[in-house]
């Protein structure tokens, strides 16, 4: 794109795009089971490996939507967005960009898998305690973190934020705000 800025001062508009959203999709059924694939297209340092099913969302989407849109596109499971339990901020990532990941918690509403074969090599439901042990998730610190987080969240010792709709003076705009518990808590008590 080519631009030209008229007004003799500093230009003001971005060079490009400076951020790309990744969303990964934390899915685990009451048989403790966590939802997995094997990506057919990965750098060798994680080819092989059994991972949560990942994804960019799409403009204009939000977080909540695409995780959920990404695991339906990768497994063909329906699942319904409960939280977002963490997320990773990284700088020059693809293209330079910097790069924001969010761990979100799912519940699956189905169970039956169909793996889009174009990117996903294979799929499955895994024993938490296989998924667990996988040397590649013990020995990245950031890969056993996300984990970690993820099972604290469904053994209950652990809350992250929700989505929040609500409009904006500001901009005029419904749009939602990610928050944890305890403005939940407030908001309630100031609605009474």
């Amino acid at each position: 794109m080519l631009t030209y800025w008229i007004p003799e001062e500093p230009c003001m508009l971005p060079s490009t795009a400076t951020h790309q959203i990744g969303v990964g999709g934390f899915v685990i059924n009451d048989n403790r089971e966590v939802l997995v694939v094997k990506e057919k297209k990965c750098p060798l340092r994680c080819s092989g490996i059994w991972k949560l099913p990942t994804g960019f969302i799409n403009k204009s989407e939000e977080i909540f939507s695409g995780a959920v849109r990404e695991v339906k596109e990768e497994t063909g499971i329906e699942t319904t967005f409960l939280e977002v339990l963490a997320f990773r901020h990284a700088h020059r990532v693809t293209f330079e960009k910097s790069d924001l990941f969010f761990i979100c918690m799912l519940k699956p509403l189905t169970s039956e898998i169909t793996i889009d074969e174009r990117e996903i090599a294979a799929a499955k439901w895994m024993p938490l305690d296989e998924f667990l042990a996988q040397p590649y998730h013990q020995g990245d610190r950031m890969s056993k973190n996300v984990v970690d987080i993820c099972v604290s969240s469904y053994e209950n010792k652990y809350r992250g934020f929700t989505a929040l709709q609500m409009m904006s003076k500001l901009d005029d705009r419904l749009s939602y705000l990610y928050c944890g518990d305890l403005y939940k808590w407030k908001k309630c008590l100031a609605e009474k």
